[in-house]
């Protein structure tokens, strides 16, 4: 029998109780989709299917520790990087990306919780955008993580463009939330910029629901597809088709937004 193959996927996160996002989001995601998650908590936080009341950073050591023991076993083909907990851990994690340059990364910065409350400080959001975003192969930030980014853009387009310029090879800037005016009401915009200039428009149904984890499944989506070997531009139209299968396969087991559901793809069938 030919041996089943997994690629591996390094993930960096926060460990969600609710089992909607963070890591347990990553794993499922990765999992379904064929590949192997080896992840390293960067923190644990206090949240359920309706917003966020806390967190607590994971030692630093340990981050440092588990993360080189994984990189010395495995063969690590991408590295997703969800909640980074502190700018300690966010230090961290920029060395051990220096070290390893050859493999892709995707980065979603995690600022907020998708209910609402946050989960990183003013300082950590300025050292993601100094240490991780010039590492990243694709970052994969929602509109309003993208002005907390690059306060200085006066658009879009602008601040995605500033993102590019610290150095980050590909933008996909997520359009979950409310349409801007002269968008389509019935349809998600999304927006992938690349750094050679190009800027493509991708649109997706709108599903009626709120979500909680679907920054997380579309990001370790893209992070597998990588993996594979497959280009950014199929890694993302086929991470943003999964999310959407996801989504629309939804659930709701608490009293607030619903879950993607992840498991019911139809590789599981």
């Amino acid at each position: 029998m030919k041996p089943v193959t997994r690629p591996a996927v390094l993930v960096f996160g926060g460990h969600d109780p609710s089992g909607g996002a963070g890591i347990q989001a990553d794993i499922e995601t990765i999992g379904v989709l064929g590949g192997h998650a080896a992840t390293v908590i960067t923190a644990l936080t206090i949240q359920d299917s309706r917003s966020v009341s806390g967190f607590l950073p994971a030692p630093l050591d340990i981050v440092i520790q588990q993360a080189r023991m994984v990189l010395d076993d495995l063969s690590i083909a991408a590295i997703k990087i969800g909640m980074v907990g502190s700018i300690e851990i966010c230090e961290a994690i920029h060395t051990l990306l220096t070290e390893h340059p050859e493999i892709p990364v995707v980065l979603d910065p995690v600022i907020y919780g998708g209910g609402g409350g946050t989960l990183s400080s003013g300082e950590l959001v300025q050292a993601i955008r100094t240490l991780l975003i010039p590492r990243t192969t694709i970052a994969t930030p929602n509109r309003r993580e993208l002005q907390q980014l690059a306060q200085e853009g006066d658009s879009i387009q602008a601040c995605g463009a500033e993102l590019i310029s610290l150095g980050c090879d590909n933008l996909l800037i997520t359009g979950t939330d409310d349409p801007l005016p002269g968008e389509s009401p019935d349809q998600v915009h999304h927006l992938l910029l690349t750094a050679d200039g190009e800027s493509t428009s991708l649109q997706q149904q709108r599903l009626d629901h709120h979500y909680h984890g679907s920054g997380c499944t579309l990001s370790s989506s893209i992070a597998v597809n990588l993996a594979v070997g497959k280009s950014v531009r199929q890694a993302v139209t086929e991470g943003l088709d999964f999310t959407w299968e996801a989504l629309s396969n939804g659930f709701q087991p608490g009293r607030g937004q619903y879950f993607p559901g992840r498991l019911s793809h139809q590789k599981l069938q």
